[in-house]
């Protein structure tokens, strides 16, 4: 009898091992359970005194460019791995993350968005009310009653191909080296009307990157090279430049966009003479 217990209690802990043991591969990434902090690469400290030169970007993140891909894919959650505006929206609406409102012109991060916000995150932006109640019949009885239907971000998350990057440049003469840091984020959404045909773009909300950064560092995305055991994170990608963009703004007394004056063909060269002008910088500040 005692032998039968104890056959019995081996077998129920080894069943219990094997089901706490199941591992989605060879090995068990800490990152995943969040029992390792993933380090985030400091600033290097600079002083208001050692800026000689700085001036504010903004440019534009496409989605469908193949280069920027790992923003925008996977379109669900696989594994250890979520697209960008998933990642950005989850962080939100657990308050780890805050989100600034008014997105069109509050890139300077005055106006947190309030619970009732967060909750229909982007849904506001889109013209679209949380909740929809309709008559239908009963197919039972024939009688009318009341259909309600609850919108989710989650439907329409996908319909984000853009993000607005604000950053600033700067040479530091105490290093002599010329620098970027990301200001904020701001994920832009394409409009649809009720026949899907596209009307439009819409800011949904800025987020202080600095303030991201611990959240992006713990959200992994695709290694190009097919690595998986080299993952690189979303900080990782921002930090490293790992994306292709397009210049839409630099600090100017007028405080307009490059689209409000120069079109077409006129615009993108305007944005590459942005983008030679701070290469040419650099390099003219230093003696050969």
């Amino acid at each position: 009898m005692k032998n039968l217990v104890f056959i019995i209690t081996i077998i129920c802990f080894t069943q219990f091992s094997f089901a706490q043991d199941i591992l989605d591969g060879a090995y068990k990434k800490d990152i995943r359970d969040g029992s390792n902090e993933r380090l985030i690469q400091p600033y290097q400290h600079v002083r208001e005194a050692d800026v000689m030169w700085s001036t504010k970007i903004e440019r534009v993140i496409d989605l469908r460019e193949k280069m920027n891909q790992v923003f925008y894919y996977p379109l669900r959650p696989i594994n250890d791995r979520q697209n960008l505006i998933d990642v950005l929206v989850q962080a939100i609406k657990e308050g780890t993350l805050t989100a600034y409102g008014n997105a069109s012109n509050d890139d300077e991060f005055q106006s947190p968005m309030s619970p009732s916000e967060v909750e229909n995150i982007g849904l506001n932006q889109l013209g679209l009310q949380p909740m929809f109640v309709e008559e239908i019949e009963d197919p039972e009885t024939g009688d009318a009653i009341l259909d309600t239907t609850y919108n989710d971000f989650s439907d329409y998350a996908h319909d984000v191909k853009k993000y607005r990057v604000k950053e600033e440049w700067f040479f530091d003469k105490q290093r002599s080296v010329m620098e970027v840091r990301i200001i904020g984020i701001c994920p832009v959404i394409d409009r649809r009307d009720e026949d899907g045909i596209y009307t439009g773009e819409t800011s949904l909300f800025w987020v202080y990157f600095p303030e991201a950064r611990k959240i992006l560092s713990k959200a992994e995305v695709f290694n190009h090279r097919k690595n998986d055991a080299a993952r690189l994170t979303y900080d990782d990608i921002f930090h490293k430049r790992f994306f292709s963009s397009r210049i839409v703004k630099e600090s100017n007394k007028y405080d307009r966009k490059i689209s409000e004056y120069k079109e077409g063909i006129d615009a993108l060269l305007e944005a590459e003479k942005i983008k030679e002008e701070i290469f040419n910088l650099e390099h003219d500040l230093w003696e050969y």
